[in-house]
């Protein structure tokens, strides 16, 4: 009996072990299948464990290790499996939890629609020390963890793939979200360029988790011994936020998108009237009465609207909104007379693109994860014109100048309007000019700042990347400083739609141009040493500035002496000056030297190679701070100079085939779009890199490509805005010139 009761429960514990260890290997590396030894069936399965080789003690703790070392693994490679790692139920809700817990097992399990949510999550990717901080994984590959992807393959070939990544979907709910961490790792290249040391990892979690809930998990795991890259690379990082990538619904209750929304709408409104009062003027005889056939309120508003647009002002208003009208103008092709001055239209038409194709790269920038080979790029000599586009912003500011000074003084009547005028009458005459400036420009850049507001906001929601400039955030607080033109005046990195801080200098030295001119007008010698003291002045100021700050022409100096230098008004006055002074000099006729045919042609290829001396003079970007002011100030001054002698050259009517290229009637064309070049291209080049899902890689091949893509779309956009609200308001301010100029010859 004793023996018999040993027998049996040897018996049972052999049988205990094998259930147990057989299932374990099963569940580890799926070689054996799970079979259960009972009294009925023990014949059964005994040969089958035998025929199989059933694992030792010795290879269950092996398996059981590797086990472990596949967990360990994960949690320290992967982010997504050390958040279910790390979360417990105090932190999370049950559900987020539970599901988070369920995608840890199905890792482990390697089941089908896991595996895919692990491959839709971030990791570390190579080349962090250059500047690769997206981690993003895929946000299309997340949304294929939630339905079938929509591909059909043959059964006919083999294939080594589980058909179930196909078809296998999550059994809960799934979004795509990213978290934001700023790191201070001393092993990556810091350009101090903004936010170029934030961390972007994109997780395929389940929507059950809330954004706040997801942030305390990611501090944990980035705090616990598991994340390795902390130890590697000393990251010591810190979770700013977690963003769901969904469109806010204060989106759509934001002040400027009411106002926008407003604009288009009373734009529209006005292009249909300015439509039926042309059609109505071509058929005015043969038309019937309009309102018949017609409910009879809605025939007395269409009577009452016709009667209206009779009224000869509201007609002369509502034609300024004449879209056919304007087109012509924007494609119009005339012969230059003897009062333009062609060249200007190719210089601004192709510095235009230039400065475009500056800010491709800048926006690139964020979003490239190469961001130290992008400078590296950037310092060489082959790209030397890129990198120094914005020098070429003295262009525009010396052809400024020249014109408010030229057109001003050739303009007799106005001359003496001012002479004759008392205070008063000057003062009236001041705002008359102003009023018709900003009536001229203000439409278009206001709409455009609202449009910034929008878009911004927009990818602030959306966009998987971290934007360091949140102009919807700035607009809201500062739109009065841009209202006012005076936005250049506070710190660069307060600036709502940055890169108008020209086109607020360009408003500010209109005002100080008019002043002067004024002046002339009465006092030509007092006119004169205040010009001089104010080129001097801001000589000395910009070398006081640069010795202050120790300026550099890195590009990291550059960046941070950007309030004090790159936008200062007082420091970017200089070429505007310059070009005011050339001007004078045209109409005084003060250039006394006849030179001949030889001689010009020679001046205008001299002049062509310092133009592009001081576009290179920045290649070796270590000099001194002194030797670096002085080449700064003297190159601008040089660099506006040659700028005023083409301008001059071309209005003298001399040349060579390089200027001939630039006189070339098809810049009147691209010189009509240049304004809503410049406005629009920053705001298209940010809001197509925002919508792309992954990192890009600067290559200069695919960067010409993108430039030329980029070229083409700005020139539309420039065309639709120009045509709404641009031309119709320089329409309007012509209208009412020729109005008062016939108020005054009555």
């Amino acid at each position: 009996m004793e023996t018999f009761l040993t027998r049996a429960l040897t018996l049972g514990a052999i049988m205990f072990i094998c259930q147990t260890t057989c299932a374990e290997w099963n569940a580890t590396d799926g070689l054996y299948q799970r079979y259960s030894l009972s009294p009925g069936n023990t014949s059964k399965a005994l040969p089958l464990a035998i025929s199989q080789s059933p694992p030792t003690q010795q290879d269950a703790r092996y398996t059981e290790a590797k086990s472990e070392s596949m967990v360990s693994l994960l949690a320290r490679s992967s982010v997504i499996f050390g958040l279910t790692k790390v979360v417990n139920e105090s932190q999370v809700s049950g559900m987020c939890y539970a599901q988070l817990q369920q995608i840890q097992r199905a890792i482990l399990n390697k089941q089908a629609w896991a595996m895919k949510v692990l491959d839709a999550s971030g990791t570390k990717p190579s080349g962090f020390v250059f500047g690769q901080n997206y981690w993003l994984g895929s946000r299309e590959a997340c949304q294929g963890v939630q339905r079938p992807v929509g591909i059909t393959l043959s059964r006919n070939y083999e294939r080594a793939m589980h058909y179930s990544i196909l078809t296998q979907s999550a059994p809960f709910e799934m979004a795509y979200r990213v978290i934001y961490l700023r790191h201070s790792s001393p092993w990556q290249v810091e350009i101090k360029l903004m936010s170029e040391q934030i961390l972007h990892i994109g997780l395929c979690l389940p929507s059950s988790c809330q954004s706040e809930e997801i942030k305390q998990l990611a501090r944990d795991y980035v705090a616990d011994p598991t994340f390795t890259d902390n130890d590697i690379y000393d990251m010591k990082p810190d979770v700013l936020y977690v963003k769901d990538l969904k469109l806010s619904d204060k989106f759509f209750q934001r002040r400027t998108f009411k106002l926008v929304v407003g604009s288009l709408l009373v734009t529209g409104a006005l292009i249909l009237c300015a439509q039926k009062l042309r059609h109505a003027t071509q058929n005015q005889k043969d038309e019937p009465d309009p309102a018949i056939g017609l409910a009879p309120v809605e025939s007395e508003m269409w009577r009452f609207l016709d009667l209206v647009l009779k009224w000869q002002p509201l007609q002369n208003l509502v034609a300024c909104f004449d879209v056919s009208t304007n087109w012509r103008k924007i494609f119009a092709v005339k012969e230059t007379s003897g009062s333009d001055i062609p060249i200007m239209n190719g210089l601004r038409s192709v510095c235009a693109i230039w400065i475009l194709i500056f800010h491709v790269v800048w926006y690139m920038y964020f979003t490239v994860h190469n961001k130290t080979v992008l400078i590296s790029y950037a310092e060489q000599i082959f790209f030397q014109y890129v990198s120094s586009a914005p020098l070429l912003v003295d262009v525009f500011f010396t052809i400024s100048g020249f014109l408010q000074t030229y057109n001003f003084l050739r303009n007799a009547q106005q001359m003496e309007a001012v002479r004759r005028n008392g205070l008063g009458g000057n003062i009236k005459l001041f705002g008359k000019l102003l009023f018709h400036r900003y009536l001229r420009i203000g439409p278009l850049y206001l709409i455009v700042m609202g449009s910034v507001d929008l878009v911004f906001a927009y990818m602030g929601d959306v966009s998987v990347y971290h934007i360091n400039e949140r102009f919807d955030e700035l607009c809201t607080q500062h739109w009065w400083r841009n209202l006012l033109f005076i936005q250049n005046l506070f710190d660069h990195r307060e600036l709502c739609v940055n890169w108008s801080w020209s086109l607020a200098c360009d408003m500010q030295f209109f005002l100080l141009a008019n002043i002067v001119l004024f002046l002339y007008a009465r006092h030509p010698r007092q006119a004169k040493y205040l010009v001089v003291t104010a080129l001097l002045a801001t000589i000395t100021w910009s070398y006081g500035i640069g010795i202050n700050y120790k300026f550099e022409f890195s590009f990291d100096a550059t960046y941070a002496t950007g309030t004090q230098i790159y936008t200062s008004p007082f420091v970017r006055i200089l070429p505007y000056i310059v070009g005011a002074i050339a001007a004078w000099c045209l109409l005084e006729k003060r250039f006394h030297y006849e030179l001949t045919e030889t001689q010009t042609r020679w001046l205008w290829h001299f002049c062509l190679l310092v133009f592009i001396i001081c576009i290179y003079s920045t290649v070796k970007r270590d000099l001194g701070y002194l030797i670096t002011i002085s080449l700064f100030v003297l190159g601008r001054i040089i660099f506006s100079l040659t700028v005023s002698w083409m301008v001059i050259g071309s209005a003298t009517g001399s040349g060579v085939w390089w200027s001939r290229l630039l006189e070339d009637n098809c810049f009147q064309h691209l010189n009509r779009l240049s304004y809503g070049i410049y406005l629009l291209n920053p705001l298209v080049i940010a809001f197509v890199y925002s919508l792309t899902s992954s990192s890009t890689h600067a290559d200069p091949f695919m960067l010409s490509v993108v430039c030329c893509g980029f070229t083409i779309i700005v020139y539309f956009a420039a065309i639709m805005f120009s045509l709404l609200f641009e031309l119709p308001y320089s329409n309007l301010s012509s209208l009412l010139l020729r109005s008062q100029w016939r108020v005054k010859n009555a």
